[in-house]
């Protein structure tokens, strides 16, 4: 009796981060690749190799899970951004760390570009319960205009640009070549997925951001 007392494995506890974190997971890839309408909790379950009670103790149900993976994409980016401490740089130091940053997050993470395709076109409808979205863009936009007054003052920017329009740009120039990869690599014959011109895609939106700001 001693001995199968002895023997007798006691459960580990359920580690909760963890779980919920690769639920996260599963349901992103889940999400990616079947859109919102596509996706079923049954095979997210199966991906994060959980039961799927667990899913839905944790998330209460697709929607839910849904947004949650939308915020977590949103999150991870401006988070990382803010990482940057733009207003520590020079002013172009500042636009050029803005510009590489959002050029390598929109390329390692091609599960941001899948979840804001798949949130256009509901609409938005989801992503507009998340206030904290808006509210970390809103920031965002504050430290960039911060670095053009800043470039203003040192004369190195010229005067009367819009930081939202400018970020809209950035993200554009850095993001549509990823969106629209293959259309665009079959319509030009062009690899736009090789490092070679990738790197010089970076530069030339360098180059090209800082032309537009440049007081001369």
């Amino acid at each position: 009796m001693d001995a199968q007392k002895k023997t007798r494995r006691t459960p580990r506890p359920r580690n909760a981060v963890a779980s919920r974190q690769d639920i996260l997971d599963g349901a992103m890839k889940e999400f990616c690749a079947k859109g919102f309408d596509g996706a079923r909790t049954e095979d997210i379950a199966r991906r994060a190799q959980i039961n799927i009670r667990m899913l839905y103790h944790y998330f209460g149900n697709k929607e839910r899970l849904y947004q949650a993976c939308l915020e977590k994409v949103y999150e991870d980016l401006r988070a990382k951004e803010a990482e940057i401490d733009l207003l520590h740089l020079s002013p172009e130091e500042a636009i050029v760390a803005l510009v590489d940053f959002t050029f390598e997050h929109m390329l390692a993470h091609p599960e941001f570009i899948r979840m804001v395709e798949i949130e256009n076109i509901h609409r938005g409808k989801f992503l507009k319960t998340l206030q904290v979205v808006p509210e970390r863009g809103a920031f965002l936009i504050d430290m960039i205009r911060d670095v053009l007054l800043n470039g203003e003052a040192d004369g190195s920017f010229r005067t009367g640009i819009d930081p939202f329009q400018l970020y809209i740009s950035i993200l554009s120039l850095c993001y549509v070549h990823l969106s629209n990869q293959y259309t665009l690599s079959i319509t030009f014959n062009k690899d736009l997925g090789q490092p070679e011109w990738l790197a010089e895609r970076n530069q030339h939106v360098r180059e090209l951001i800082l032309a537009y700001l440049n007081r001369r």
